[in-house]
């Protein structure tokens, strides 16, 4: 079934077009959550509050753009909604930061996707957020710096911070990895 007729049978209730619909998106938008939350158990229970509002609010679908991209944005919504609410974010120690954000240039080694992803869930929660939604969702810093109500000139920072932290880490492995290989 096309993704226009999913659609259409959900706005009326359809609840074997639902599963479908749910079906065809889990993987997209569980990947979303995954990229955002630093266990799956919190990923899958935005993955499902999600879905309820996506079907809540699919009547308002104007068939303007893709339709995983509408979902994908109430997706992101909702986790930079459950931020705000909980606002876990961890003290970040600036001092430390600062000495990390050097301009050593580093040659990208193979490194695995999980490797990557695990040292970008080692972030601190708000360079996370900023660094997911720049470079992986491609939102702009004034988008950032309105969905988490904060300065463009914050968003810019914590971006520049979280890259050098990830850079600091990938010359680590980097290091093991040489000191390994000899």
């Amino acid at each position: 079934m096309e993704i226009e007729q999913l659609i259409e049978k959900c706005q009326q209730h359809d609840v074997k077009a639902q599963e479908a619909l749910y079906r065809r998106l889990a993987p997209l938008l569980l990947g979303v959550c995954m990229k955002y939350c630093k266990n799956k158990a919190n990923a899958e229970d935005l993955f499902q509050e999600s879905f309820i509002i996506i079907f809540n609010k699919i009547h308002q679908f104007k068939y303007k753009g893709s339709f995983e991209g509408w979902a994908k944005r109430i997706t992101i919504n909702t986790i930079l909604s459950h931020f705000r609410k909980t606002q876990h974010t961890e003290s970040i120690n600036e001092e430390k930061t600062a000495l990390i954000e050097d301009h050593t240039e580093f040659e990208h080694a193979n490194f695995s996707l999980d490797t990557l992803l695990t040292l970008i869930h080692k972030l601190p929660s708000q360079y996370k957020l900023v660094f997911n939604m720049y470079v992986l969702d491609d939102f702009s810093h004034q988008e950032i710096a309105m969905a988490l109500d904060i300065s463009v000139g914050t968003s810019k920072s914590n971006l520049s911070r979280a890259r050098a932290i990830l850079k600091k880490e990938l010359l680590v492995l980097e290091q093991q990895k040489n000191m390994i290989n000899g």
